[in-house]
């Protein structure tokens, strides 16, 4: 399946309708199966499956490494597609102690949790020292800006994008949830290797940010997180507590800090009475 289809509209501009085309991007019904159990259901993107799988496992703490995946098939079901991934014996003993069932929409990270436990589990914390200047914030979100490709034909899918002052954007996914983008960010990262890009730069996300992408994000490890948009309260508390910088609403005239801002060259400011 491709990222996105062609399909016709009808436009109306100047007081006049004209037949149009518009490039739309894909959604389709992804199961994600371990050892031939199905195990979640998202609607995704079909492209990079391979890294959703992985970051999905991971960041889902299903697998502690990506080592520990034999495999990874994917199905064409007709109406969707299935991920099936085998894993080695001790992943597959942590996943039948902790059974999770989720079938949500693109907008919800969290669906189909059963437990409260689950959806506020413990988030560790970040050790990364990487520093950016306001200048590095402005060119992370510039960088990311012009890779998206699929953002540009159909303007409905969301960006993940790793970014480092050295040397500038390490690796990008788009999805049209923005969970899932995250996630083929982070899969893609470990499957080459290159984890260590997250310690020493920064997530930049087009999205909102919500509870569950800071947790994500202090999973994959990574000290700062630039966001478009805005953080939710919890996003904030969450952020502070994992010790990641949290830089959000990042426009042209500017953008805030949330938390720990001593990872920004003169954004820790002296502290008021």
């Amino acid at each position: 399946m491709k990222p996105h289809r062609e399909l016709s509209a009808i436009s109306h501009a100047g007081g006049r309708f004209t037949a149009s085309a518009r490039a739309l991007a894909n959604e389709v019904a992804v199961a994600i199966s371990y050892n031939g159990t199905s195990q979640a259901v998202l609607m995704a993107t079909p492209s990079d499956l391979a890294d959703l799988a992985i970051g999905f496992s991971l960041t889902e703490g299903i697998i502690a490494a990506a080592d520990e995946i034999e495999r990874i098939e994917t199905v064409d079901c007709g109406r969707g597609l299935d991920l099936q991934l085998w894993l080695a014996g001790n992943a597959a003993s942590r996943l039948a102690a902790r059974r999770r069932s989720m079938a949500g929409p693109v907008g919800c990270g969290l669906c189909g949790i059963e437990s409260l436990e689950e959806a506020m589990r413990a988030t560790p914390q970040v050790t990364a020292e990487t520093r950016f200047s306001a200048a590095d914030v402005a060119s992370a979100v510039e960088a990311i800006t012009e890779a998206q490709a699929l953002h540009r034909r159909t303007r409905s899918v969301h960006a993940a994008g790793c970014f480092s002052p050295r040397s500038g954007l390490v690796a990008l996914r788009e999805d049209v949830g923005r969970h899932n983008a995250l996630d083929k960010l982070i899969g893609a990262l470990t499957a080459t290797g290159q984890q260590a890009a997250f310690a020493g730069g920064a997530l930049v996300l087009t999205s909102r940010l919500s509870v569950e992408l800071i947790q994500k994000a202090a999973i994959a490890g990574c000290g700062v997180l630039i966001a478009m948009s805005a953080p939710t309260a919890l996003a904030v508390e969450t952020a502070d507590h994992a010790r990641i910088t949290l830089v959000a609403s990042v426009r042209e005239a500017g953008f805030e800090i949330y938390t720990h801002p001593e990872r920004i060259i003169g954004g820790a400011l002296p502290h008021v009475a």
